[in-house]
């Protein structure tokens, strides 16, 4: 590896409008480091060839929608959070050791905005990669969390294995906090919300994990609804943050991070 440039990726379902690649360099470029990225969908056919390249020739990857618990498979080490949600979105080739920065990034997010989670009830929606390591994050924080996917069976078994509560019927409401990370609102699916209005009856934050649209259909609702909205490219930048960390074997430092996501808020504003 060039000691100043780092050859990073980002592997999903559909990863086609990603902002991954110009957030890496901007960190990166912080720190001094030239960056190479390449974006690969690709679907459940085609997993196993591209883990096999990505493993082989990269310094890292991030693996998102649907893949942070198929990627477990290949690895030799999944490491702390990634153990405790189950879920992998940041792969470091040389070891083949699995993380997961998708918690912290979204409990930094929450921080930012102003969002104190502790002794709140909150509803995650979706039980993917993202769902259970959002639910994890929310539950560790001290809130009480529901969980929700439509498949009952699988719902009762995840929520068992991470410790959180199955919801029922999402649409009563109910909950000081709903987060949607089922991925319902992007791609083939903008304009689409996972839940009617009466999922937020007496809330008062709704979080989206999707950043594009900025304002989701799910978004929207909520606030019509009267709630405070955080759309997900906070998380998305911030989780990036804390990969990169991993990538660079450099100790994490969130008053960094908090510094830099400014900067690039600031300058995706005058672009």
């Amino acid at each position: 590896m060039n000691e100043k440039k780092l050859r990073l990726a980002l592997i999903g379902k559909d990863v086609s409008q990603s902002d991954s690649p110009k957030i890496h360099a901007f960190i990166l470029s912080a720190w001094g480091y030239e960056l190479e990225y390449e974006k690969i969908s690709t679907d459940a056919s085609g997993f196993d060839s591209a883990m096999r390249y990505l493993l082989g020739d990269f310094d890292g990857f991030n693996v998102t929608i649907p893949y942070k618990r198929d990627v477990m498979e290949y690895l030799d080490e999944v490491v702390g959070d990634a153990l405790a949600f189950g879920a992998v979105n940041t792969v470091v080739p040389s070891t083949r050791s699995g993380y997961n920065t998708d918690g912290i990034g979204f409990m930094m997010m929450l921080k930012i905005h102003g969002v104190d989670v502790r002794g709140k009830s909150a509803l995650v929606l979706g039980a993917g990669g993202a769902g259970r390591s959002t639910a994890v994050a929310l539950k560790n924080a001290g809130a009480a969390v529901s969980l929700y996917r439509r498949n009952r069976e699988e719902l009762e078994e995840t929520c068992k294995e991470l410790g959180v509560l199955a919801a029922n019927d999402p649409e009563k409401g109910g909950y000081d906090i709903i987060v949607n990370a089922t991925g319902v609102g992007m791609h083939e699916s903008v304009g689409k919300s996972p839940v009617a209005k009466g999922a937020f009856d007496g809330g008062s934050v709704a979080v989206d994990l999707i950043y594009k649209p900025a304002e989701s259909a799910f978004l929207r609702l909520a606030k019509e609804c009267g709630l405070k909205t955080v759309s997900g490219g906070g998380m998305l930048f911030l989780q990036a943050y804390f990969a990169d960390c991993y990538f660079l074997g450099k100790t994490p430092d969130e008053q960094e991070a908090e510094q830099l996501y400014e900067k690039y808020l600031e300058r995706e504003k005058n672009i």
